[in-house]
Parts: structure tokens; C-alpha cells; sequence
């Protein structure tokens, strides 16, 4: 099975696409960001990122995406503008007929780490040590690798063994 996980953004949208093994095992293929100048029109931009979402569907050809949930910002614009782009990259998932998950950032921190308010630092190394890399991406890649590492975990098909036993937050609902 192939995870895309997805971290919107309204500027740059992290991707992360792993792929499960044996029912158990889970391999890395690719991660990167997705990005829309700045300057341009909010309309523009969420276009842009609407459309690499949708080249990297067809390329990496995954089975679900899991998309990070929308926390409260203190920004009620920065919020709307957030909850967008996640809209754009529900809509293109939706185009393409795949099915998706939500998980809150706790929820992912909860899946990879074992604690869901641990830091991001502690969140990429756990990551980095169950795809075996030898580095964790950057930025916005890492979060939505978080994001598709914590789908495997949670539906338990890539979780280390008794991983899912040991009380690994099981919020993950399909989006509507």
C-alpha cells in the first residue's frame, strides 16, 4: 500500500509518499514541497499547489492520503487561508479517488513518537529511525512524512510489531 501524507499549506505543501511492505514494514520513496510564490493572489497560488499535488499523484500513484487537520491559529486569516489549501488538496484527492484520513497533530505526534505533545525534533528522529534514513527531510516534507508514517502506524500496516497493541491513538477518520 502507498501513503501520501500531505501537510497543507497556502504557500508551500509538504508531500510524503511511503509504501508498506508484508503487511508490516515500511519503505520511504519520496518527500518534497509543493510551493507558490508569495507575491501571487491567494486564488493563484492554491491553483499552483493544486496542480503539483495532482502530478504527484499521477506520478507516485498512491492508494490513500492522509492530511494533516487544520490546528487553531491565532490568525483567523492565516486559518482560512490554511483550511483552503487543505480543501484544494482534499478536492484533488477527491478527483482522483482516493480515499483520506485526518489526523490531528497530536494524533501524528501520538502515532510516531509515543507522545503527542513531543517537539518536532523528537518527531523527525523517530521517523528517521523507522524508515531506516539517514537524515530527516525538512520543514514542511517532514511533517507530511510524520503525517503518512503515522497513517501506517495507526491502521497498523507498517507499525513496528505491537506497536498498534501498545495504545497508539487510533482518531484517524476518514474526511468527509
Amino acid at each position: 500500500m502507498r501513503i501520501l501524507g500531505v501537510d497543507p499549506g497556502s504557500r508551500v505543501l509538504g508531500y510524503a509518499v511511503v509504501e508498506t511492505r508484508a503487511g508490516r514494514d515500511m519503505r520511504y520513496v519520496e518527500c518534497g514541497v509543493i510551493s507558490a510564490r508569495e507575491a501571487d493572489p491567494l486564488e493563484q497560488r492554491l491553483g499552483e499547489i493544486a496542480s503539483g499535488l495532482r502530478e504527484v499523484i499521477e506520478e507516485l500513484a498512491p492508494d490513500v492520503v492522509a492530511a494533516e487537520d487544520v490546528f487553531f491559529a491565532t490568525n483567523p486569516r492565516s486559518a482560512l487561508a490554511l483550511g483552503q489549501a487543505r480543501g484544494a488538496a482534499l478536492a484533488i484527492a477527491g478527483m482522483a479517488g482516493l480515499r483520506v484520513y485526518a489526523y490531528s497533530p497530536a494524533t501524528v505526534k501520538q502515532a510516531v513518537t509515543g507522545r503527542g505533545r513531543a517537539p518536532k525534533e523528537q518527531v523527525g528522529r523517530m521517523v528517521r529511525m523507522l524508515l531506516g534514513l539517514r537524515r530527516a527531510p525538512r520543514s514542511d516534507a517532514a511533517d507530511a512524512l510524520a503525517v503518512a508514517v503515522a497513517h501506517a502506524q495507526i491502521k497498523g500496516v507498517g507499525a513496528p510489531r505491537g506497536f498498534a497493541e501498545r495504545g497508539a491513538e487510533r482518531s484517524g477518520v476518514p474526511s468527509t
